[in-house]
């Protein structure tokens, strides 16, 4: 039975919806696997909190309208109309002016992390210890927007950029303080 009091929007946290809607843990898999690391209790409890159905669709390839309407037909609500998503911002601009490949000090690749970490856990303690004009590439087999989000969040410069192997580069710098009495 549809709940009326919990539209499924581009913008629900993949948490409340799996509290709402547990069955469609799988369905969630399935149409974006990185998120499998959702089995994890750990995993799960961290990257749903953060995590948007908007950074699902982003994750997965597909426009938000396209993987919101394949959730609400799982659970019986009416599909919304293509108008009514925000789809994905940019993950891919242009090459920002601060990238130099000389200043990558650490580079952190997803397909040899653990099966049960996020990279982006790493990348985040890393982080700590970089310095103004160094620079931390993630290498991941998808674009991981909820870690773009949270990284931007703290106030890092990120650029991404899909390679010819279908990988992502992405790459994080911590902008040098300005007094802003300057």
């Amino acid at each position: 039975m549809p709940d009326p009091d919990f539209p499924i929007l581009p913008s629900t946290r993949v948490g409340a919806l799996l509290d709402r809607y547990p069955q469609l843990e799988d369905v969630l898999i399935s149409l974006a696997p990185p998120f499998r690391k959702l089995k994890n209790p750990l995993l799960r409890k961290g990257v749903a909190r953060v995590a948007s159905l908007q950074h699902v669709a982003v994750v997965g390839g597909m426009s938000a309208g396209e993987l919101v309407n394949k959730l609400r037909a799982a659970v019986g609500q009416s599909a919304i109309a293509p108008g009514d998503s925000s789809d994905a911002v940019s993950y891919f601009p242009d090459q920002p002016d601060w990238f130099d490949a000389a200043k990558i000090v650490t580079s952190i690749d997803e397909r040899a992390a653990e099966r049960d970490k996020m990279p982006i856990a790493g990348v985040l303690q890393a982080a700590v210890h970089l310095g103004s004009t160094e620079i931390i590439e993630l290498i991941t087999t998808f674009i991981p927007a909820p870690g773009i989000d949270i990284l931007k969040g703290k106030g890092f410069l990120v650029w991404s950029v899909r390679d010819e192997g279908k990988l992502v580069r992405t790459y994080l710098l911590r902008p040098a303080y300005r007094d802003p009495a300057c």
